[in-house]
C-alpha cells in the first residue's frame, strides 16, 4: 500500500499528539520487540516508536526494517522517533481519499 502525500500529512498530524508506545534500546530489533510492535499496530493502526541514544543503528534503516517485519508503512522519521501505520481490517482511522 502506498500513501499519498495528503494521507501521509494526515497521519503525521495524528502522530504529533501521540506519545511513543515503544522504545528501542541497544538490543535493537529483537523478535520480541517486533512481535510487540506488530501487536501494537494491530490494536492502534498508528504507533510512534522512540529510539534510545544507546542504540547504534541508523534510525531510518531501523524504521524501514521495523516496517518490513510488521508489514506496515513508515509515515515519518524525526530525530530519534519514527511513526508506523498499517490499516486494520476494520479501520479506526479514516484516511483522506487518494
Amino acid at each position: 500500500m502506498k500513501l499519498t502525500s495528503k494521507q501521509r500529512a494526515y497521519l503525521k498530524s495524528l502522530a504529533m499528539t501521540m506519545d511513543p508506545c515503544y522504545q528501542i534500546g541497544k538490543e535493537s530489533l529483537t523478535p520480541e520487540i517486533v512481535k510487540g510492535l506488530d501487536e501494537a499496530i494491530a490494536a492502534r493502526e498508528l504507533i510512534k516508536i522512540s529510539v534510545q541514544k544507546n542504540c547504534d543503528d541508523d534510525i531510518k534503516v531501523l524504521a524501514e526494517t521495523a516496517a518490513e517485519r510488521t508489514h506496515s508503512i513508515v509515515v515519518q522519521v524525526i530525530g530519534r522517533k519514527f511513526v508506523l501505520y498499517r490499516s486494520a481490517k476494520k479501520p479506526k482511522i479514516e484516511l483522506p481519499s487518494a
